[in-house]
């Protein structure tokens, strides 16, 4: 099974949490003596469960080989989690519905334009994450605490069906 990647949007990521950009803030105004926009309120965290805090982090990744194949997904049950590009660099996201098991036919993939992050809402499955260049660094913005706020799953053992990305697509000019 190969999955086609899409373009990043708000509108098709919704049933997985936020998108991170400028264009997705809920408002935005002028403030520091009108030198600087402010883009309020793109999306929230979710780390209070079972007494969690939010941490930020920085994760540095490097590009997997090709075929990118899914072979495993991730949840964090007690918080959500964002991923922000430090570096203006695009990304692939995986991901599959809140539920008890993610299933191979609700998989979905999403490439980023460079200026977008994403918060992943809380139970969702997704795939660990997926850089394109080396030393690709990313601000995340996740749950410490207690409690076990981690879930992983062979995909081979749900499914049973290989899974790989399109990827690099034909038509990668046009997403670029």
């Amino acid at each position: 099974m190969k999955l086609t990647v899409e373009p990043l949007t708000p509108e098709a990521f919704t049933e997985f949490g936020d998108v991170i950009s400028t264009e997705t803030a809920r408002k935005s105004f002028g403030i520091n003596q009108g030198t600087t926009t402010r883009y309020h309120d793109i999306s929230g965290i979710d780390t209070g469960e079972d007494g969690g805090r939010p941490i930020i982090s920085i994760f540095r990744g490097n590009p997997r080989p090709l075929p990118i194949r899914i072979s495993m997904m991730e949840r964090h049950p007690l918080g959500s989690q964002a991923f922000i590009p430090m570096q203006g660099q695009r990304f692939l996201i995986v991901v599959s519905p809140a539920s008890d098991l993610p299933k191979a036919g609700d998989l979905r993939a999403f490439i980023t334009n460079g200026k977008q992050g994403i918060t992943y809402d809380k139970g969702v499955w997704h795939h660990p994450l997926l850089v394109l260049e080396p030393d690709s660094e990313f601000l995340v913005i996740d749950r410490s605490g207690p409690g076990n706020n981690l879930n992983e799953v062979d995909m081979g053992d749900i499914d049973g069906v290989p899974i790989s990305l399109d990827w690099p697509p034909a038509q990668m000019a046009k997403i670029a």
